[in-house]
């Protein structure tokens, strides 16, 4: 807490007007605030939602350098700051935390490390290293995001792909006991220095050649920190083991570890497993009961985003290296084999109708259907995408997921808010309030005070970040100020990179970096834990 000594009194004596004291006798004690009171910023007459509950209350907030120094009921005290801003018909609350995205490459840029597209939808700290891709070396990176600078607050996970890779490569076969305990100790170094778990991506290479006492061991290393085991499941269709298979893998994997699992992007994805929600949340709420520690985070889109190859590519001519690979699409006696399991991924995804090019070099492909492009080209989809993955990378949009299904995850308590954020998906620059419009405002799913505790307070406990995610005393001042009326997500898939809007001020530890709806060049950020 950045509160010089001779200041500490003062935080003291302001915990007497901390927001459960709405009672006269404990307004009353607060006549005794030191005068001398050095407030940087007084948030005046807002709508404040705290984070930790779904009820809003009129309060007036006063910020001391980096932390929330003062709550109170709004107008009842005088006090000077060095800037005051009028809350009044707004709606305050704690900045938002993104439990996975993709940003770390932008934050270690030059151009992009104020993380704009996330903090124009309120969010205030994201989670890094998801899928199994986070960085080995914490302490480097820490290091590197520290120098650099970074707009947003982030929290990172160690990859279990990455770990598996600076170990073993991209081996086709289960990890020896020597390898495991090679990626433990990796694991164990960065744990000490401060990540907040294990990610796994499962479904991916490398991590798709693992099996599950691999990542018990890992993940238990993990839980001698108190970490979280972070999953991309093995299979959120039937691609493998099939969506409920994994989510038991994923349970037993916790159970063994005794280790929190937080399910990544929860979905039931492709025709064959929608209507499995329902299933897969009596799965998870009957091994809650049995308390086993379990959470999930949700982006609110039907479509998710991956690459070509990722989405229809089997694992397994993906193994060992490119040229590999390229050999193996090359190769006339595996042609058959390729063809017929690349045939029925395309299916599992809804069809080549279902999947759209979003980024790539070839410009003549963007915005088009995989089934568009195999008319232009005269091919069949299976011998279009045959052709496609052996050029530039592909990014695709693909619309595989039920409205059902994404209302079922959504109202359950320990579901959070998400983006998964990645180019060429409006994901990464709308998750937030496009889940505020669609399913607080227009569907009324959800209330207000219950997206932003799902998008803040909840967060940070899953996450075991200290100090973050609600409106407290002597919290890090993470707070947002926005209008109902005009918090509007404006991304779409032909313009996947606009900004959203509606976002008028946001404080990032105490800083402001957003002010009057414009970026003040302020990177206020830092790796937390």
């Amino acid at each position: 807490m950045a509160v010089k000594s001779g200041q500490l009194s003062v935080v003291a004596v302001l915990s007497l007007s901390l927001i459960a004291c709405t009672n006269s006798s404990l307004f009353a004690k607060s006549s005794h605030i030191d005068p001398e009171l050095k407030v940087d910023v007084l948030i005046k007459s807002g709508t404040v939602y705290t984070g930790s509950n779904n009820k809003a209350q009129n309060l007036d907030i006063a910020v001391c350098k980096q932390v929330i120094c003062g709550i109170y009921a709004s107008n009842s005290k005088s006090i000077v700051a060095k800037k005051t801003i009028d809350a009044k018909g707004k709606i305050v609350s704690p900045g938002f935390i993104d439990a996975h995205t993709h940003s770390l490459e932008e934050l270690m840029s030059e151009d992009k490390n104020s993380n704009l597209n996330y903090l124009t939808q309120g969010v205030t700290t994201v989670v890094n290293g998801n899928d199994g891709g986070g960085p080995v070396d914490f302490l480097k990176t820490k290091q590197q995001l520290e120098q650099n600078g970074i707009g947003t607050n982030t929290a990172l996970l160690v990859g279990h792909g990455k770990l598996r890779t600076q170990v073993i490569g991209r081996a086709e076969r289960v990890a020896k006991p020597e390898e495991i305990d090679k990626m433990k100790s990796l694991l164990n170094t960065a744990m000490q220095q401060g990540a907040i778990g294990l990610s796994s991506g499962l479904y991916y290479v490398p991590g798709a050649f693992s099996d599950t006492n691999e990542v018990v061991a890992l993940a238990k290393t993990a839980a001698n920190y108190k970490g979280i085991y972070d999953t991309h499941l093995r299979d959120e269709s039937t691609f493998n083991i099939g969506f409920k298979a994994a989510v038991d893998e994923a349970i037993e994997i916790a159970k063994l570890a005794d280790i929190h699992l937080h399910i990544a992007h929860i979905k039931a994805l492709g025709v064959d497993v929608w209507g499995q929600s329902e299933d897969v949340i009596k799965q998870i709420e009957t091994a809650q009961q049995h308390g086993i520690s379990i959470s999930a985070d949700q982006y609110p889109w039907r479509a998710s985003g991956t690459m070509l190859t990722s989405a229809v590519i089997p694992k397994w001519v993906m193994a060992d290296s490119k040229e590999k690979f390229h050999q193996r699409l090359n190769d006339v006696s595996l042609l058959p084999k390729i063809k017929t399991e690349i045939t029925e991924n395309i299916r599992r995804r809804g069809g080549g109708e279902a999947l759209l090019v979003t980024v790539t070099e070839d410009q003549n492909l963007v915005g088009k259907t995989l089934k568009q492009l195999a008319i232009e080209k005269a091919l069949t989809e299976t011998d279009t995408v045959i052709e496609l993955v052996q050029g530039p990378q592909i990014r695709v949009a693909s619309f595989n997921m039920s409205s059902n299904d994404i209302e079922n995850f959504m109202v359950k308590p320990w579901v959070v808010t998400s983006s998964d954020g990645t180019n060429g998906h409006p994901r990464k620059y709308a998750s937030f309030p496009k889940k505020y419009r669609q399913y607080v405002k227009e569907q009324k799913l959800l209330s207000l005070g219950q997206f932003i505790k799902q998008s803040s307070y909840q967060t940070a406990k899953i996450l075991n970040l200290k100090k973050r995610g609600e409106i407290k005393l002597g919290n890090y001042a993470d707070i947002i100020i926005f209008d109902e009326k005009n918090y509007s997500d404006n991304a779409t898939f032909k313009k996947w990179n606009v900004l959203s809007s509606g976002i008028e001020t946001v404080l990032v530890n105490g800083s402001l970096t957003i002010e009057n709806n414009q970026y003040t060049q302020v990177l206020s950020g830092k790796v937390v834990h």
